[in-house]
């Protein structure tokens, strides 16, 4: 497995930095439902376009303010036996009003039929392209980080920044090992500029 990177061998960055999450979601809150509540969960959970499609009305949690995610990358038990494994995200309630009202979570939860059928019935093809398209809408600039992945980096990146402990990060994104999530505590640019100043201030 290759090694996970904030950087690519030519040194560009591979995650949005704060201006551009918001700038991305300030177009994707402009799209059409379906558009809009695909982008805002891939914001707000970091989650993989892949673990998105799976995402079903049975699974998000209106009252708690959680959606549970299968993560997909691979894991074996002890007996060396595939094991599924779902992680919690917390989200804000006002996402899940939006996410309630485009897709009728509630009303869906009703029926074992509709709360297990799949919110977005698409391909991760057509995610990627969903997202390019806000990407570019939101003036991203061309480059590496300008991907569904570059999102969920960019979450990574941000709740670093915001002092959410490594331990906790790893669960909400699906790492199998913290050393993988360790990678967002070398945030750089203006996110460790943010880091820094806390420190700063206690000078």
């Amino acid at each position: 497995m290759s090694e996970m990177r904030l950087h690519d061998t030519q040194g560009n960055r591979l995650y949005l930095n704060a201006e551009e999450r918001a700038a991305f979601l300030a177009v994707a809150r402009r799209q059409p439902a379906r558009d809009r509540t695909l982008c805002e969960t891939l914001h707000w959970t970091g989650c993989r376009p892949s673990e998105l499609l799976e995402i079903t009305p049975a699974r998000i949690d209106l009252s708690g303010g959680t959606i549970a995610i299968r993560s997909l990358k691979k894991r074996q038990d002890a007996a060396g036996r595939q094991k599924t494994v779902f992680r919690t995200v917390p989200v804000p309630p006002e996402f899940l009003d939006t996410l309630n009202t485009a897709h009728g979570i509630r009303e869906a939860q009703k029926s074992r039929r509709k709360a297990t059928a799949p919110i977005w019935d698409l391909s991760r093809v057509r995610i990627w392209q969903i997202v390019k398209r806000i990407m570019i809408d939101a003036s991203i600039p061309d480059a590496p980080h300008r991907s569904p992945k570059g999102l969920r980096h960019g979450f990574g990146v941000h709740a670093t920044v915001q002092g959410v402990p490594l331990h906790m990060l790893q669960r909400w994104l699906g790492h199998a090992q913290l050393s993988t999530t360790a990678i967002y505590a070398d945030a750089v640019g203006k996110e460790e500029q943010g880091i820094a100043s806390r420190m700063w201030g206690k000078c």
